[in-house]
């Protein structure tokens, strides 16, 4: 038991410094080194410029590029890999105009803001956006055309709290988390109307509630394990592991990790998983890779923290690190797991 002890505090104590203003990655198992060669660092992209960036999904067509949320700015960027950097989409998250009572209340470390943008966004089977609409308290579909349709915003004629983070299964079902971001006041805000933190899935039309508060906290990133087999779903400082049944329920909830046991201050966020089963999520002092069984092999360490990931790139090696005002990436050597698209033609 000392033993165990000592290795625990040795590690909270190594992502502690590396948490200071580094850019490094932290390596606590051998086994780090087949996923992120040794010596590699994050690449700062875009620095020191956005509001509360979150929910990056790469998209193959027109040679690639990558789609991510500003909470605070109430868009969604385009960022090509030459570099070119546009507004894709305008009010991604709020359309309404009364500002007034809306927004969870956030700091970026230089600004106090309101998140009033999308969340989370992916890609369905035909390639189409799909959208967690934090302050419209709703889940969308960006049409080919431009427009919008709304998949889902009510559950038992209740208004949704703040869809967070998404993923869509192979077979079109798309699962989603919810927090209460994008309500003033939060937990304690009026204008709540359901009294837990949702997980959910979208089928054939309907929404159907899997989970209420996950390990007693809201569920935040979400994503399966490469034979969809597996859901994971974080919040508070736990993975939680779900079975996933032929008819898209979950059964046997378990965790598979709990990063307090590491003594480093932080909740998990953001989470995507590559091709091998590993899994990778914003946590306490970086971003952590764990094995499918649950073991921590090392942390990503940015100098500000990442709220969320994607895989991109024509290989998808490309790991993209959204952190509030900064976007990053780094060199992986398995690829990852991203939105899987038909092929049209």
């Amino acid at each position: 038991m000392m033993r165990l002890l000592t290795a625990l505090c040795v590690v909270a104590a190594a992502i502690g410094v590396a948490a200071q203003g580094r850019n490094t990655v932290v390596r606590l198992d051998p086994a780090l080194d087949a996923l992120i060669a040794p010596g590699a660092k994050a690449e700062l992209l875009k620095g020191d410029y956005f509001g509360a960036i979150e929910g990056p999904v790469w998209v193959d067509a027109d040679g690639g590029y990558l789609l991510f949320s500003d909470m605070a700015a109430n868009v969604i960027y385009k960022w090509t890999p030459a570099g070119q950097l546009s507004v894709f989409l305008e009010k991604s998250g709020y359309t309404g105009t009364d500002l007034n009572n809306v927004g969870g209340q956030y700091t970026n470390g230089r600004l106090h803001l309101l998140l009033i943008g999308s969340n989370g966004l992916t890609l369905d089977r035909e390639g189409r956006l799909i959208i967690a609409g934090m302050t419209d308290r709703n889940v969308t579909r960006l049409e080919k055309n431009g427009m919008r349709t709304v998949l889902a915003d009510r559950y038992a004629g209740k208004r949704l709290n703040s869809p967070n983070d998404l993923v869509v299964k192979s077979d079109g079902a798309i699962y989603f988390t919810e927090t209460t971001s994008g309500i003033r006041g939060r937990d304690e805000g009026p204008a709540r109307e359901i009294p837990f933190h949702g997980l959910y899935v979208i089928q054939d039309g309907m929404l159907r509630l899997l989970d209420k508060d996950p390990q007693g906290a809201a569920p935040n990133g979400i994503a399966f394990s490469p034979d969809e087999k597996i859901l994971y779903v974080n919040g508070g400082t736990k993975i939680t592991a779900y079975d996933v049944r032929n008819d898209d329920t979950l059964a046997n909830p378990r965790v598979l990790i709990d990063t307090a046991v590491e003594k480093v201050a932080g909740n998990t966020d953001g989470m995507k998983v590559d091709r091998s089963g590993n899994i990778y999520f914003s946590g306490p002092g970086g971003v952590w890779i764990v094995s499918p069984q649950g073991r921590h092999l090392g942390t990503i360490v940015t100098p500000e923290r990442v709220a969320n990931l994607a895989f991109g790139g024509a290989e998808s090696k490309t790991l993209y690190l959204a952190g509030g005002r900064s976007l990053w990436r780094i060199r992986v050597n398995t690829a990852g797991i991203r939105p899987t698209t038909r092929r049209t033609e």
